[in-house]
């Protein structure tokens, strides 16, 4: 598997911006039916997910995603930040929140630190999200296979159907 970065409400400040405001216009009622349906999604194939109430730009977090996997044992912090944000509610756009995660991860605090005041893995976003583009990709997360895609959370089901569509075999475990 490869992470592609995506652009999800790049327009979102530093600190965050309420659901409320980002989703105005939607009903409390809908939107709290939103989030029951997401939260069983993720029960359902055994994921964390807390009640969140705001969002926040991802854009730093994907350069320490894209630099932690050129590190060894990077590719934990995409579960890392995929708690810190869907289950304990973070900021993934600050600085110090990440650098906490990459410690906690057990990477180089003063590599991460240096990736992001330099942004030495903005060109390599910027070149995901172009790609996103490409793809059509509206949302997260989207799954692609041969020029083709599924987006959005799928159980297992699901993705397994799409593979099997593209003449995907299934392997023996």
């Amino acid at each position: 598997m490869k992470w592609v970065h995506f652009p999800l409400h790049p327009e979102t400040p530093a600190e965050g911006r309420a659901l409320s405001e980002l989703f105005k216009g939607r009903s409390e009622d809908e939107m709290n039916a939103r989030q029951a349906q997401i939260k069983e999604l993720m029960v359902q194939e055994g994921l964390p997910y807390g009640e969140r109430t705001h969002t926040y730009n991802s854009r730093l977090s994907q350069e320490i995603g894209a630099w932690a996997d050129t590190q060894v044992g990077g590719d934990a912090i995409h579960d890392a930040l995929y708690k810190a944000y869907f289950v304990e509610a973070k900021n993934i756009g600050d600085a110090d929140i990440l650098l906490e995660i990459v410690e906690a991860n057990n990477l180089s605090v003063d590599n991460a630190r240096k990736v992001l005041e330099d942004r030495t893995f903005k060109d390599k976003v910027d070149e995901d999200w172009r790609k996103s583009y490409q793809y059509g990709v509206t949302g997260v997360p989207t799954f692609v296979a041969s020029g083709h895609g599924v987006v959005g959370a799928q159980p297992y089901e699901a993705l397994e159907t799409f593979l099997e569509s593209l003449g995907v075999e299934q392997r023996e475990t």
